[in-house]
């Protein structure tokens, strides 16, 4: 079971790497990408709970794939809650629907540090880096759009990343 998970992590891993790549290319692989992390990521904690507390090279791999998953992964999951955020009726004018600066590369790391903290029994350091997130966007946050896609965007971030945290929490405990 542990084999499974691992390899369903690098799945989700391997969705979210394509995906971030041929998101503003093909429909399809902006509709498929999530559906498949998600999957990807679901059976692998399903896999995780029956597998027992990993040793060894599989710690070391687990360690490495989840934190991976957490920061690949979560780019198709935030891009897939943005149009469906668009889609909804909004009484307010047409904004611009651009990305904030930085969004991608913010976001990586934003997930990686969040699954790290996780991974490292110290949850407290997710509040730390959306207090240091929040801080650096601040100006930004002022437009009319800003501010719905930094929700968004932050929550869709971090739920992935400690969902993808609470795979590897379970593969090692």
């Amino acid at each position: 079971m542990t084999v499974l998970s691992l390899t369903l992590l690098a799945v989700a891993t391997v969705v979210g790497t394509i995906a971030g790549r041929l998101s503003d290319r093909t429909t399809l692989a902006a509709t498929l990408a999530p559906v498949l992390a998600a999957a990807a990521l679901a059976g692998s904690a399903l896999a995780a709970t029956a597998a027992s507390p990993v040793r060894g090279f599989a710690l070391a791999a687990t360690y490495v794939l989840v934190v991976a998953a957490a920061a690949t992964g979560g780019a198709p999951m935030v891009l897939a809650a943005f149009r469906f955020a668009r889609r909804q009726p909004d009484a307010g004018p047409d904004p611009d629907d651009g990305p904030l600066r930085g969004g991608r590369v913010i976001g990586l790391l934003e997930r990686t540090a969040v699954a790290v903290s996780i991974l490292a029994g110290w949850p407290e350091g997710i509040a730390i880096v959306l207090a240091v997130k929040g801080l650096a966007r601040y100006p930004e946050l002022r437009e009319p759009h800003a501010s719905e896609q930094f929700i968004i965007g932050t929550f869709t971030s971090v739920l992935w990343a400690i969902a993808a945290a609470g795979v590897g929490r379970a593969l090692v405990t």
